[in-house]
Formats: C-alpha cells, sequence, structure tokens
C-alpha cells in the first residue's frame, strides 16, 4: 500500500507541556537494560544480526546499539560503521529528529551512511527482510488523536486496531510480523494493552503465535526522560511459538535495572486467561460477582443532560414523570449527599415512550428544546425527538443497589435503598437483598479487592483506578452466601462503621476459610433473582448496553 504521510512534528496534536503526542523518551538505563534483555550484547558477534528501532525519536536506542557495534566489533574483527549502515534499521516520522539522531551517531562514525534508517510512517514501512532483534519505545497516541484518515487506513491495514486503540498497539502488531523465526522483541510501553479491550486482539495474535517471555512492572520507576502517567512495562516476546510460560516481574528501585533479568519473579505456565497475570494466587479459587447472582448495570444517557436532568424540573413537568437522580458528584468525600437531581423519564412501565400530548406541562417544557434535541445521532436513526439514549427501567429505582462511580477515591461504596435512579456515570450492583448488597459492598472495600482493581482496571491521571463493567466482572470475591453468620454480622458492623481495617481483617479470614476448605459449592442463588426484568442491565440480550 503505497501511502503518503505528512512527516510533521505534531502530527497527531501537542500534549500540555507543548511536546507531541507519542513523545516519551526513554532514560539510557532503562535503554541498557533491555538491549541486555534480549540479548543485544557485545559479548556476541553483532555483525551477524539485523536490528530495528521503529521509533528511534532522537535515538536513545540507537546510539547504544552503536556502542555496542563498537565493543563488539573490537572483539570480533569487524567494521562497526558497516554493520552500522546495513544492519542497523528504524524509522523516524519527524524529519527534525531524524536530522538529530543521525548527527549524534556521526559523532562516532564520521563517515555512516545510515541506509536503513528512514524518514516515514513505521506503520507503512515495508522491508524486504525480517529482524533478529527488535527493541524500542513506540509512540502513545490516543484513539482520539489520530487523525480521522489515519485510522481508516490503519483499520484496513492492521488486525488489531480495534474498539479505541492506542497507536502503540499497532506497533507491536508490524514488529511482530516482521521478527524472524528465534527473534526477539522488546518495548518499554504503557501497560493498558495486558488488561482492557483495546488490547484484546493483539493478545490474541500473541497467545496464539508468539512466546510472551517476560512482562517486568516498572510503573513505579522514573524510566522516562519526563514525568509522565504512562503505567509502563516492558514486554519480551520471542518468535519461537507458542510459549507455555510467562514470567512477571515488578522493579522497585532503579538499581534493580543493572541487573541482566529480575530475580523475583512469579511464573505463570500459560495464558488462557491474561487476568491472572495481576491477581494473586487465592483470588483464582474464587467466584465473580455474576456467578453468585449479582447483576451488574450502568445508568441512563440521556444525550441532553442540561434538558432531562435538573433541580427545578419539578417545577415543568408532571411529577409522575420524575425520578431522583444520583451521580458520581453526589458520590464524593465518602459522603454520600444527594444534591437534589431529578432526571425526567419519558417512558412508560411497559416501556414505551410517552404520549406528551398527556402531559402538557412536559410537552410545554421539551417543545421549547425540540431543535436541539432533534439534531441528536439518535433522532437521525429514527427514535423519537424526545426519547432518550437509554430507556430508563422504572423497576430499577425501587431495588436495593450498590452504587458504583467510574472515577472515585472515595474508601467507601454507598448502597442505595431504593431511592434513587442512577445516572450514566453511575456503575450498579442489584439482583440479592439489602443485607446481602452491604456484605458485597464491604468486600468491595476491602484491600483484597482493592488490589484486583488496581491489577486489572485502567488508571486515570491522579493514579485512580476505575470501577467499569469489564473490571467489576473480574474480580473475584468469596462465596456470600457460605459466609458463616458470625463472619457476616462482624462484617456488617464494619460496613456500617466504615472499619477499613476490621473489613480487611474479616474479609482475609474469610477468604482464608474458604481457601482452606477448598469450598466447591455453588452460590445459593434466590428464585425471586428471577423475577426481576433485567433487560437494561450489562450483558443481557436487548440491553443495549455492551
Amino acid at each position: 500500500m503505497d501511502v503518503q504521510v505528512n512527516l510533521t512534528s505534531n502530527l497527531y496534536g501537542l500534549r500540555r507541556s507543548g511536546v507531541s503526542h507519542g513523545d516519551v523518551f526513554t532514560s539510557p538505563r532503562v535503554v541498557r537494560f533491555m538491549l541486555d534483555l534480549i540479548g543485544y550484547t557485545s559479548d556476541k558477534d553483532l555483525s551477524a544480526y539485523k536490528v530495528l528501532e521503529p521509533s528511534f525519536g532522537h535515538g536513545d536506542f540507537l546510539i547504544e546499539i552503536q556502542n555496542r557495534l563498537i565493543e563488539s566489533a573490537k572483539k570480533f574483527n569487524f567494521d562497526a560503521s558497516e554493520i552500522m549502515a546495513k544492519k542497523v534499521y528504524g524509522c523516524e516520522i519527524d524529519k527534525a529528529k531524524y536530522d538529530k539522531c543521525i548527527r549524534s551517531l556521526r559523532r562516532n562514525m564520521p563517515n555512516l551512511i545510515p541506509l536503513n534508517l528512514k524518514t516515514e510512517d513505521f506503520l507503512f514501512s515495508s522491508w524486504d527482510t525480517q529482524f533478529d532483534f527488535i527493541v524500542g519505545n513506540p509512540p502513545y497516541v490516543r484513539y482520539e488523536n489520530i487523525p480521522k484518515e489515519a485510522r481508516n487506513l490503519y483499520k484496513i491495514r492492521f488486525y488489531t486496531f480495534h474498539y479505541r486503540s492506542d497507536l502503540y498497539v499497532l506497533f507491536y502488531e508490524h514488529c511482530l510480523r516482521n521478527l524472524s523465526v528465534n527473534g526477539r522483541h522488546c518495548f518499554i510501553c504503557s501497560n493498558r494493552w495486558l488488561k482492557n479491550e483495546y488490547g484484546k486482539k493483539l493478545r490474541a495474535l500473541i497467545s496464539s503465535s508468539y512466546n510472551l517471555e517476560y512482562i517486568i512492572d516498572v510503573e513505579n520507576l522514573d524510566v522516562f526522560k519526563e514525568s509522565v502517567l504512562a503505567y509502563p512495562s516492558i514486554t519480551l516476546i520471542s518468535n519461537t511459538g507458542i510459549g507455555k510460560k510467562v514470567k512477571l516481574a515488578k522493579i522497585k528501585d532503579l538499581s534493580e535495572l543493572d541487573k541482566p533479568i529480575p530475580t523475583k519473579q512469579k511464573i505463570f505456565e500459560s495464558l488462557e486467561n491474561w487476568d491472572d497475570l495481576f491477581l494473586s494466587d487465592k483470588v483464582g479459587k474464587l467466584s465473580s460477582i455474576e456467578q453468585q447472582g449479582f447483576k451488574i448495570g450502568i445508568g441512563a444517557a440521556t444525550g441532553a443532560d442540561r434538558i432531562f436532568i435538573s433541580k427545578e424540573l419539578e417545577n415543568y413537568v408532571e411529577r409522575e414523570l420524575l425520578m431522583p437522580l444520583v451521580n458520581a458528584k453526589d458520590l464524593t468525600g465518602n459522603e454520600f449527599n444527594w444534591k437534589g437531581l431529578y432526571i425526567l423519564n419519558p417512558y412508560g412501565l411497559d416501556g414505551s415512550i410517552i404520549n406528551l400530548n398527556k402531559y402538557p406541562k412536559a410537552k410545554q417544557y421539551l417543545e421549547q428544546f425540540r431543535p436541539i434535541l432533534s439534531k441528536r445521532h439518535i433522532v437521525k436513526n429514527g427514535r423519537i425527538w424526545y426519547s432518550l439514549i437509554d430507556k430508563i427501567k422504572p423497576e430499577i429505582i425501587s431495588l436495593p443497589k450498590i452504587l458504583l462511580p467510574d472515577i472515585s477515591g472515595n474508601n467507601t461504596i454507598f448502597v442505595d435503598k431504593g431511592l434513587f435512579y442512577p445516572a450514566h456515570n453511575i456503575y450498579y450492583i442489584i439482583g440479592r437483598s439489602l443485607e446481602e448488597l452491604e456484605l458485597l459492598a464491604a468486600i468491595l472495600m476491602s484491600s483484597f479487592v482493592r488490589a484486583q482493581i488496581e491489577s486489572i482496571s485502567n488508571k486515570m491521571n491522579g493514579g485512580l483506578p476505575r470501577w467499569q463493567s469489564q473490571s467489576i466482572k473480574k474480580i473475584r470475591i468469596p462465596i456470600i452466601s457460605n459466609i458463616s453468620t458470625t463472619h457476616k454480622d462482624k462484617l456488617t458492623n464494619a460496613y456500617h462503621s466504615r472499619n477499613i481495617k476490621d473489613i480487611d481483617n474479616i474479609v482475609e479470614a474469610i477468604i482464608d476459610l474458604e481457601c482452606y476448605n477448598n469450598i466447591s459449592a455453588k452460590p445459593v442463588i434466590p428464585k425471586s433473582l428471577f423475577d426481576y426484568n433485567f433487560s437494561g442491565i450489562i450483558g443481557f440480550p436487548g440491553s443495549g448496553i455492551q
């Protein structure tokens, strides 16, 4: 595919710091560690290998590769400049960075002719060879910052460009496709692809065709030349067939980067379930929330909050059309403080949209916004002009429910006894009694569950993990119906007193007991659960929620 790309320094826009999206440069210490990890070391005859750096920027990796070639040449008697020209490959989309890198390389090799260092978009590059080593720090560019034209081309070209994929995912695919048999690939990169939806196809590609040898967590280190919230990991992937073992290591101190391989490792026998990589051993013996009969939902999106949600709606529409609404702002600072918002519900008990002629006040109120409401995407696709994006299910309001704001710094998890309807930024859990929901809320407040969420969910700026359906579904907890009466009473009391220390101790005791006894009985689900109408709940057919 012959594609022309605009080679500018701000192709993907600028970050707040003024540098381009994607520009996060690697510290020399990390560069040395990664080259050691893949085996590109000067004690080998490096003239025998082809190495690629797919987005070389100012040359962080290429300069160290050059240094190692020079040392290797002294031992094995070859021309380092010739091998640098012929067997070191790379791309850099930014001409200014490219030129700066070449100037740096020529300090040690004045006559260097960079035959295989290109000024182009690596994702549209093609090569007449494959590579023994591929190493680097790919650009991080969020989906919304990728130009639409480029996105459309990437979707055609790359299998892994899935959902709202970050650009670095495509670098993984293109590199792996160009890795020689027995070749080794090492990136330092955001760890989000290991956990979330947009990394799904990349994980599938690796599981089916490659050997993921190492995941090295360097999230708590200053591994870049500037302070960024990238949540990075170093991954080592080899083209030696499908791998059977994965080694997971966490580096907590920069001094550990001076060792060739981390000494503290956790070994996994397979990649059948990627989530297992980040969870404690006890987690695998427990069950999910949904397996215990709880159901996960998300609040209603209106498509026009300023019209359908307000404190003053009581003055403008019929009272029977209003529902008290709880949103994330009501659940801040470990306090449940309802601020008086209502949502206008234009649906009847049977789920059909109401006839406005029967509600003259609501008709008069909504008609003044008709031009605005009619421009919404859902209306252009055939919905009635005063529809909401999500249908409201009136039965939800009266059910006891756990309320989970998408992003929250709270230690407390609140249970609504059946008074409010959740807004679109609130996930909720229903399906069991108030008492059982309070037990679940207490367990969700425990350090045991918090550790799971921090491991399997994406963190936002500020380091806060997210409560999202894909993460909530992965959480593993003890079977609530099997908890002893004594432990239930203690856990309920600790929940009402918001005593996290007691909650942690009780939850650990419950988990130890369940794991020790190897309890395999299925959780008891009350028959009344199935009397609920779960249309509109995540995971149920016809909900319209994915």
